[in-house]
């Protein structure tokens, strides 16, 4: 009875240890900046874009909620088939900006598997 116990705490430890891990740094950019560039209409996001490409290796394995906690809401989502799921953030203006740019939109494209995991980033215009 009293092993079991013993097993019962050790399991809860580990698995409360485990929770909270922290989100990771991405340097040379300014999140709040980021995260206030909404659609990339005020030219933020463009300037950081290559900063951020080439750190995108730290945003797989993430949760949908780790990466709005990172990187702010995303500007437009889509639901895909099986449960597939992606974010896209605006790197250049995007069409609902009131911009007289004639720069084609690009946006990264954070896609999550079935269980709510980034396993995809890249960019698309």
């Amino acid at each position: 009875m009293r092993r079991s116990a013993l097993h019962s705490i050790a399991l809860t430890f580990l698995i409360l240890s485990s929770c909270g891990r922290s989100l990771p740094d991405i340097e040379g950019i300014d999140i709040m900046a980021w995260k206030n560039d909404k659609n990339g209409c005020a030219g933020e996001r463009a300037k950081k874009a290559d900063t951020l490409l080439s750190q995108k290796d730290k945003f797989l394995a993430l949760s949908e909620l780790d990466i709005v906690d990172l990187l702010g809401k995303p500007d437009e989502q889509e639901l895909y088939k099986r449960n597939q799921k992606f974010y896209y953030y605006f790197l250049k203006p995007s069409g609902d900006c009131n911009v007289t740019s004639q720069e084609q939109s690009l946006r990264l494209v954070i896609r999550f598997n079935a269980v709510g995991l980034a396993n995809e980033i890249g960019t698309e215009e």
